[in-house]
């Protein structure tokens, strides 16, 4: 088996030369890990160099460290293992969160050497028995849980959405949930897009899917919800890539849909 690699995602300096130099003493065969200051260089850093393992802090500043591991879910190679996730973090709660839904371990700051030894040694296991068994089928785990970190988190769930209220110039239009073809993210804002027209919502999609039907919307990108409904065909293209067609739209404007949910076109 290949020497593994790593990186740490840490945005305290001291913090990820600490975890670096623990690491160091815990798993000796380990070359030094690489070190992102922030979200957004981790997702790149990590797309860049492809790491059997990676340490993500889970508050960071540009992209949490679940963000980074969800987005790395649709842009990694699919002939490269997915690295193994531990998630870093001073706070209990979203440690417990982020390991019940997908990772391998977490670890609470101040990391301690016994705890790192556990996670260590989970680690070794986990790369071992990954160098024995199918890239596919390993894939599809890896996938599996990073659909997980694409929902909101478990919580008191808000009432179904009736209506959208959303922005028309000067005016508040109110929509009909059912009327809605798709929802896209933007930079701040939602767009509702109906065979009508268009209008934003001051939200986040994370905030919005809570409250929408799970059977009636459907994700299938981190940017995009639509209505189940209105699928009219899912096709691939010659790279391989899966694109959605609505009805109600013009013809040959097509949606993108992310490896992350392509699972729920396979019969289509």
């Amino acid at each position: 088996m290949a020497v593994p690699t790593a990186l740490i995602a840490e945005d305290e300096p001291l913090l990820a030369q600490a975890l670096r130099q623990a690491l160091a003493q815990a798993w000796p065969a380990l070359p030094p890990p690489q070190l992102a200051a922030n979200g957004i260089e981790a997702l790149e850093l990590t797309l860049a160099t492809l790491p059997d393992v990676l340490f993500l802090d889970i508050r960071m500043p540009g992209l949490s460290g679940l963000e980074v591991a969800a987005q790395l879910g649709e842009e990694w190679p699919a002939q490269r293992p997915f690295p193994l996730l531990v998630f870093v973090t001073a706070y209990d709660d979203y440690a417990v969160q982020a390991f019940e839904r997908a990772a391998v371990d977490y670890l609470l700051k101040p990391v301690t050497r016994e705890r790192l030894a556990v996670t260590v040694g989970r680690l070794q296991t986990l790369l071992a028995q990954r160098a024995a068994s199918s890239q596919e089928a390993h894939l599809e785990h890896a996938l599996a849980q990073l659909r997980a970190l694409a929902l909101p988190a478990p919580g008191d769930k808000p009432p179904r959405l009736d209506f959208i209220r959303a922005a028309v110039g000067s005016r508040v239009r109110m929509i009909p949930v059912q009327d809605v073809l798709y929802f896209e993210a933007t930079d701040k804002y939602v767009n509702v897009v109906t065979a009508e027209g268009e209008a934003l919502i001051r939200t986040s999609l994370r905030e919005l899917i809570p409250q929408l039907d799970p059977q009636q919307f459907w994700q299938v990108h981190r940017g995009i919800v639509v209505q189940a409904h209105q699928i009219q065909a899912a096709q691939r293209d010659e790279a391989g890539k899966l694109w959605l067609t609505l009805h109600g739209r013009p013809d040959g404007q097509r949606l993108p849909v992310s490896r992350l949910f392509a699972h729920l076109f396979r019969q289509m």
